[in-house]
């Protein structure tokens, strides 16, 4: 399938948004792959082995742990979790620590340092980093130069603390409304529109200076299960995959997309086993690397989720992800130095000749990937700004975000013509919702409202004592205007079934959940939960500003009726 239509737009795209792309090594400098050549030739086995490993830390520092596998094994990467990232300054100093740690190794090889920032839902740099209304707040605005500049403004705010790559963007495709580990990470049902934006968002990353790993190939859109916890079995045959999941990355790996992240997934009709994709060499050799013609970096997700090690070793984890085509293994924690894993690995590379070609032709990726991505003096510490300059969120993605935040708001339903919205004097208003900030936000825009505050339950079961004040409290409002997130609000919107009075529903995140209250006449959805997307949600409402996004979940809409 060709693109070009694509390729045209994303000119224009990159045009706009500034200076041509960097993406490839300067013809002057040495090339790439004789540079890997040549530092392969004088690496030791450790050291081989060492660049395979992605891992995490416990803690907000590294540990010395974590430091002496940096410094002995020269491995390949750092990921930054949630619980490493809540003082900015400290991760800022931490990344400088770790960097220093690896100029010290006998290659001087710098790390890999990713993470998960995909905007919107999922987060895990937090602090002075911008809240963005997300993935499917694009899909509604269906603009991809918004996409461009959301990959380049998150970029560049990742690039200040020393973050070089993120697992990002996550192109899975929405189609199935019980996959609730995805839900607003994604753009859209709709995989053409996928791969466009997922493209723009790569491009504006790329161009902030990160390596982007788009995930969860081959595709998490139709999963009913999280990979965390479980294995997700997704019955679909190759052909729908082909056409339907597979199209972003068909749609990306011709533009150059650097990286891939690995899911934890089931297709047995595909495969004729359960073996997790990310554990398949059908998927990592076959059909990535011969069929799509990728050669960039697949790196697994994190091996320590149950859907990877399914009663297995880790050691015999890792050397299937290996062997069926990964070239990074994500681990969450950092193993001991003498770890089975450790162990289990450089007896097989000793041992096996096709094992130790699979472990070197990965190690070639890992390191012409750094050479093209990472030059070394961009990774010195002594060129990096102080800990107290360090600018993050900027005045100018505060502005664009809340702008966008705006293009996207959708008007899903206005039967009764609800909309906007403006209570008589008399009129008992109620404001409910799990947000203190909806609320706050509600209370400017209605100061005479009641406010009713209940659970964000990440059990998705309402809780019996709030199902009953919240009926209580119902009974005396005229107009209810409902927060919806997820199951749980779901649970005690149902409870207004019999309600005489007006409710506007305010979805966010997704709007998936009004499936099941067909007898909602009037509903707007707005697609992230900052203040921004409180604020733009209820301007519309209101009437201050018109409805201009569209349901990025359409095709869903229309093909289950509740």
């Amino acid at each position: 399938m060709r693109f070009s239509p694509l390729r045209l737009l994303l000119v224009i795209i990159c045009t706009l948004g500034g200076s041509p792309l960097s993406l490839f090594p300067n013809p002057e400098k040495p090339d790439p792959i004789f540079q890997t050549e040549s530092l392969m030739d004088r690496m030791k086995e450790e050291e081989i082995l060492g660049q395979l490993f992605l891992v995490g830390y416990s803690s907000q520092e590294p540990t010395p742990l974590l430091l002496e596998w940096i410094r002995s094994r020269g491995i390949g990467g750092v990921k930054i979790f949630g619980w490493n990232a809540e003082d900015l300054g400290r991760l800022y100093r931490s990344i400088q620590k770790m960097q220093e740690q690896a100029e010290k190794s006998r290659m001087k090889l710098p790390l890999f340092i990713a993470t998960d920032q995909e905007g919107g839902w999922v987060r895990h740099v937090k602090g002075d980093t911008s809240i963005t209304p997300g993935n499917l707040a694009l899909g509604a605005a269906r603009i991809p130069y918004d996409a461009y500049r959301t990959g380049y403004l998150i970029g560049k705010e990742l690039k200040a603390l020393g973050i070089n790559m993120n697992f990002a963007p996550t192109v899975d495709v929405y189609v199935n409304p019980d996959a609730n580990v995805i839900g607003p990470r994604a753009f859209s049902s709709d995989p053409v529109l996928t791969g466009i934006l997922g493209v723009a968002y790569y491009r504006g990353m790329a161009e902030a200076g990160i390596i982007c790993a788009a995930k969860h190939y081959p595709g998490h859109g139709n999963a009913d299960e999280d990979s965390h916890g479980a294995l997700p079995v997704i019955y679909d045959s190759f052909d729908i995959l082909w056409k339907r999941d597979l199209l972003p990355y068909r749609m990306l790996i011709p533009e150059g997309l650097p990286a891939i992240l690995s899911g934890h997934l089931s297709f047995p009709r595909i495969t004729g086993d359960n073996r997790p994709s990310s554990l398949s060499p059908f998927f990592g050799n076959e059909l990535l690397r011969k069929r799509l013609g990728f050669q960039g970096l697949l790196i697994t997700d994190d091996l320590y989720m149950y859907g990877a090690r399914q009663g297995k070793t880790m050691a015999e984890v890792c050397i299937e992800a290996i062997e069926a085509g990964n070239d990074l293994l994500l681990l969450s924690k950092t193993p001991q130095l003498e770890d089975p894993i450790w162990k289990a690995l450089v007896s097989k590379y000793l041992k096996e000749k096709p094992f130790r070609d699979r472990v070197l032709s990965a190690v070639r990726r890992v390191i012409e990937t750094k050479i093209r991505y990472l030059p070394r003096d961009s990774n010195n510490p002594s060129n990096s700004s102080e800990p107290t300059s360090i600018k993050v969120a900027t005045p100018e993605s505060r502005e664009f975000f809340l702008e966008q935040s705006a293009r996207s708001v959708t008007l899903l339903k206005n039967n009764l013509s609800l909309i906007p919205y403006s209570p008589s004097s008399e009129e008992r208003v109620l404001l409910a919702g799990p947000f203190k900030d909806f609320l706050r936000i509600g209370k400017s825009y209605f100061p005479q409202a009641e406010e009713f505050q209940f659970s964000y339950s990440p059990f998705y079961r309402a809780i019996p004592e709030e199902k009953k004040a919240f009926q209580r409290v119902s009974t005396r409002a005229d107009t209810i205007i409902f927060c919806l997130a997820n199951p749980n609000g779901l649970e005690l919107l149902r409870t207004l079934k019999d309600f005489q009075g007006k409710i506007i529903v305010f979805s966010i995140l997704t709007p998936v959940y009004l499936w099941e209250v067909p007898w909602i006449h009037t509903a707007i959805a707005v697609y992230g939960w900052s203040i921004d997307s409180f604020k733009a949600g209820f301007a519309v409402i209101t009437g201050s500003i018109p409805p201009l996004g569209k349901n990025p979940i359409e095709n869903l809409f229309s093909e289950k009726k509740p």
